[in-house]
């Protein structure tokens, strides 16, 4: 376990036992955590952060005194002992989580024994993995009249999938995919996709350490080609994978557009100004 100092004062000890923050640290650049995110950090008095996913800079706002541990070495018990024993002797304890705490974290896992302590605890959420890769890529996830569902999920592995969720079923649906966890099982993902119909020729992305500086690879492909490219590419873990009818967007020459903002669309804020339209469904 690896142990920090920086230059603010911790928050003061306290009779009381502290709060445990499960803050969001984003996908990996330190500016993409929340503006409250950071101001936990500035004046918490223990911080333990998943090194192996969660940039150390990202701690680099705690304040002088602040005991920062990483908790890539350690079990499920001895973070959850580390937690109690921290909020034992300070106000305020962040527990800092790659992207969003919510999604493909041990969120509840860690919760459960704080509730059993009777620890306060507050989840502040993160940026996604997957919005930073579309981000990074310039692709929308969503598209009028393309598709209006994003499916988060991964391929089954050593972690089983639950009945009904297999990546086949789920890419029978033909909506954009934002595939965790998977990247060392691509061979898997192509072979559900083309499975489940999609073409040999549809779109892939992915991205590699989305947002982390200097890092962040972004490999461009089809079903067919994406395993071999991303090979080519050595990139082996940390990788988002997007499947999506949308991907590629930015160079169609048809797009419908949002009705939001159609003239001829009327809403609450706005009146129409001009008759109704017929939209052109987006193509490639």
């Amino acid at each position: 376990m690896q142990t920090l100092t920086s230059h603010r004062q911790a928050d003061p000890d306290t009779s009381a036992p502290g709060k445990v923050w499960f803050v969001g640290a984003g996908p990996g650049d330190p500016e993409l955590i929340t503006v409250k995110g950071r101001a936990l950090i500035e004046r918490a008095g223990a911080i333990l952060f998943a090194g192996s996913l969660v940039s150390e800079a990202a701690t680099r706002w705690a304040p002088a005194g602040c005991v920062i541990v990483d908790s890539k070495d350690m079990t499920l018990e001895q973070m959850t002992a580390w937690l109690i024993e921290q909020a034992g002797r300070c106000a305020t304890v962040v527990r800092l989580q790659t992207g969003d705490p919510g999604l493909y974290g041990a969120l509840i896992e860690l919760v459960q024994p704080l509730d059993a302590a009777g620890i306060a605890i507050e989840v502040v959420p993160g940026v996604s993995s997957a919005m930073a890769s579309a981000a990074a890529a310039v692709e929308s996830l969503t598209l009028p009249e393309v598709t209006q569902t994003v499916i988060f999920t991964r391929v089954e592995g050593r972690t089983p999938m639950p009945a009904g969720e297999s990546l086949e079923a789920l890419a029978g649906h033909h909506s954009t995919l934002c595939i965790f966890l998977s990247i060392t099982l691509l061979g898997r993902v192509t072979a559900a996709l083309t499975a489940a119909g999609w073409s040999q020729d549809a779109p892939i992305v992915v991205v590699h350490k989305a947002s982390w500086p200097g890092e962040e690879k972004i490999v461009r492909g089809t079903v067919a080609t994406i395993q071999a490219l991303c090979r080519e590419a050595k990139i082996v873990s940390q990788a988002m994978i997007i499947a999506s009818p949308t991907l590629g967007a930015r160079q169609w020459t048809t797009l419908a557009k949002s009705k939001l903002y159609d003239a001829s669309f009327t809403h609450r804020f706005r009146r129409a100004s001009v008759p109704a339209s017929t939209l052109t469904s987006g193509t490639p």
